[in-house]
């Protein structure tokens, strides 16, 4: 009787997924929905326009990153996640950015991607306002990556401030972005940074009340899985969790989960 209303409970909690149309980073996307989904948690997605999105093409094929496609690209476990995730329903028919309501949902995960296609997603005033929302609802709140800079634009207007401003968090580091950047810069120009102007770092630690608040781990060398859980790094502030890459995105999940099981 107990297991059936387990998972019973687990297919109650709805978890929302915006991404944009194209460019989001495969891993950040695919690993977090395959662990939540085998957990029977019931996930849903958002585009823009209600469209099917898909992901960066060169992080899941390695197109154009030369000698270094080996260490850039998503590993085999996400390219293969991704495309099982391609065939859901969900992923299939997403929700269009302008339905969504926090009321809907019991947490939102806010995923990652440095294409300058997630720049729609990331300068979003509807998804900036859904964050915001759920921030006050004081509901579960992940993200990952480039999803950091979109909860740090959120502003609580009421506040005068971003629904960040007095959490601690994590993000890309601004020696990952320019790193990336500096290995592939001859033939990718600024493919890796999605803001020329600013890193993601930068941007922000700008947010907080506290530039101490920003926490940046360990030096993130090697990529996290189920079996090596210590190489990933997340910060957890009440409701709010954030991770740093796709390298975090197995400790990011179920480090979630526990926050869902715990708010539920």
């Amino acid at each position: 009787m107990f297991i059936p209303f387990i998972i019973e409970m687990m297919n109650s909690i709805k978890i929302i997924i915006p991404v944009p149309t194209y460019g989001f980073d495969p891993t950040e996307v695919a690993i977090p929905w395959k662990i939540l989904s085998d957990k029977n948690f019931d996930v849903r997605f958002s585009t823009p326009d209600g469209r099917k999105a898909k992901a960066d093409t060169k992080m899941l094929t390695g197109e154009n990153l030369g000698i270094w496609k080996g260490v850039l690209k998503a590993r085999k476990d996400a390219v293969e996640a991704y495309y099982e995730m391609e065939t859901s329903e969900a992923f299939c028919k997403p929700i269009k950015y302008a339905e969504l309501k926090e009321k809907d949902f019991d947490a939102i995960l806010l995923p990652g991607g440095h294409d300058k296609g997630v720049k729609e997603y990331l300068e979003s005033s509807i998804l900036q306002q859904l964050v915001v929302a759920f921030f006050k609802a004081k509901k579960p709140v992940a993200a990952i990556c480039h999803g950091v800079v979109l909860a740090a634009r959120s502003i609580d207007h009421e506040a005068g401030k971003s629904v960040i401003h007095s959490y601690k968090t994590t993000s890309l580091l601004k020696t990952q972005e320019l790193t990336a950047y500096t290995m592939t810069k001859l033939w990718l120009k600024d493919y890796y940074l999605t803001y020329p102007e600013i890193t993601v770092q930068d941007e922000v630690t700008d947010t907080l009340s506290d530039k101490n608040n920003f926490l940046k781990g360990p030096t993130p060398l090697f990529r996290d899985d189920l079996k090596h859980l210590e190489r990933g790094f997340t910060v957890r502030d009440g409701n709010y969790l954030s991770a740093r890459w796709p390298g975090d995105a197995y400790t990011f999940s179920l480090e979630f989960i526990k926050m869902l099981e715990e708010k539920k």
